[in-house]
C-alpha cells in the first residue's frame, strides 16, 4: 500500500471505542493516518449481519460504507467476538447480539457470566478473535486476522475496556482485559494482532 495516497481510513462502525482503539494503534505505529468513524460519511448504512461468518459480516459492513464514500476512499471493517470452548465456539460471530438483537454490551456480558457460572476451570478456555477487512481505493479487499487466547473469569473484573473485556484473562496474565490497561492490551489483544498485520502491509512499498 502506498501510504502517501491516503491519510484517512474510514471505519465501518459507529462504535466510538473501536475508533479510539484503532486510532491509538495507528498513532503508535506512526502510520500517519487518521481513523474516522462512519459518522464522517453521514453515518453507517443499515447492515444486517446475517452471513454466519466473521469474514462475511466484515465484508458486508465494509462494502456498504465504501459504496457511499467518495471515490478513492479506503474503508476498514472489523468483525470480532469471543469464542468459548464450553459453548462450542460460541457466541463467536453472534457476540454482539448474544443477549438479543438490541446489541446491549452490558446485557451480553451478564449473559455470558451467567451461562458460564459453575463451569469448571478446565472448561473455561476462550479466545478473542478479530478479522479486519480493508477495501483499498481501487476496491480490492485485504484481510488481516488476529486472536488472543485465555480463560473466562467467574465474575467480571475491571472498569476499563468494553464488551466482554472484564470477563476475559489472556494467557500469561492474571488480570482481565479490563484491568490490564490500554498499553498492555494494545500489544496483546486480538485486534492489536490483526492491526499489526495491517500496519505491516500498509508500510510495504
Amino acid at each position: 500500500m502506498n501510504a502517501a495516497k491516503n491519510r484517512v481510513i474510514y471505519l465501518a462502525s459507529g462504535n466510538a471505542h473501536k475508533v479510539a482503539e484503532m486510532g491509538a494503534l495507528a498513532e503508535r505505529d506512526g502510520l500517519g493516518v487518521q481513523i474516522l468513524s462512519a459518522k464522517a460519511l453521514g453515518g453507517m448504512p443499515p447492515v444486517v449481519e446475517d452471513t454466519g461468518s466473521f469474514l462475511g459480516n466484515a465484508r458486508k459492513k465494509a462494502r456498504a460504507l465504501w459504496e457511499q464514500a467518495p471515490p478513492g476512499s479506503v474503508v476498514l471493517a472489523d468483525d470480532s467476538g469471543v469464542c468459548v470452548e464450553h459453548l462450542g465456539g460460541g457466541p463467536g460471530v453472534e457476540s454482539a447480539y448474544f443477549a438479543g438483537p438490541q446489541g446491549d454490551a452490558a446485557a451480553n456480558l451478564r449473559k455470558l457470566a451467567e451461562v458460564m457460572r459453575g463451569v469448571p476451570a478446565e472448561r473455561r478456555g476462550a479466545k478473542f478473535y478479530c478479522l479486519l477487512l480493508l477495501i483499498d481505493e481501487a476496491g480490492a479487499e485485504h484481510v488481516f486476522e488476529g486472536e488472543c487466547r485465555g480463560v473466562l473469569l467467574e465474575e467480571p473484573r475491571g472498569g476499563a475496556g468494553f464488551g466482554y473485556d472484564p470477563l476475559f484473562v489472556p494467557e500469561g496474565h492474571a488480570r482481565s482485559y479490563a484491568e490490564l490497561g490500554e498499553e498492555v492490551k494494545g500489544r496483546i489483544s486480538h485486534r492489536a494482532r490483526a492491526w499489526a498485520k495491517l500496519a505491516a502491509w500498509w508500510r510495504a512499498p
